[in-house]
């Protein structure tokens, strides 16, 4: 999991972070217990990881608790032929199970893939900040996805 984050640092602005990641950058939402909090890893026939989902805080405040941030990030080698998709599926109906009313993504801009797989997931675009964060030299937008649990009648 580790690698992929630090692939996505090294080159790209799915994620704002600059430098890399230990390995066990992932050790406390591994072993979260809070209703809504999910992570889905999809590997290889080897074992290798080629992707992963997670559900997680959103904010530290209880208020919040009914919100969850998504997210989820892939091997490069294995974008585009529907894993992403897979994994949300999955993650979203394990967060609506438990409850959780509203699902946040935060997507850097620009990415029509990722915005399109949200869009497909029943997220809407709900705002964007302009030029919030800096990396490669350039300022970045980024654009707020939400998600309603779907009414379960």
């Amino acid at each position: 999991m580790a690698a992929i984050y630090n692939d996505a640092v090294a080159r790209t602005v799915a994620t704002f972070d600059v430098e890399p990641r230990p390995d066990d950058h992932y050790a406390d939402r591994l072993a979260s217990t809070r209703r809504g909090d999910h992570v889905l890893v999809a590997v290889d026939a080897e074992g290798a990881v080629l992707g992963y989902a997670f559900s997680g805080t959103y904010r530290p405040r209880t208020a919040y608790d009914g919100t969850r941030e998504v997210s989820v990030y892939l091997a490069e080698h294995v974008r585009g032929r529907g894993l992403g998709r897979r994994l949300y599926d999955e993650l979203l109906a394990r967060v609506d199970a438990d409850g959780i009313h509203t699902c946040v993504a935060v997507i850097a801009r620009p990415n029509p893939a990722s915005e399109a797989l949200h869009r497909a997931l029943g997220f809407e675009h709900v705002g964007t900040l302009r030029e919030v964060g800096h990396k490669f030299g350039n300022w970045v937008d980024t654009a707020f996805w939400q998600r309603l649990r779907p009414d379960p009648s």
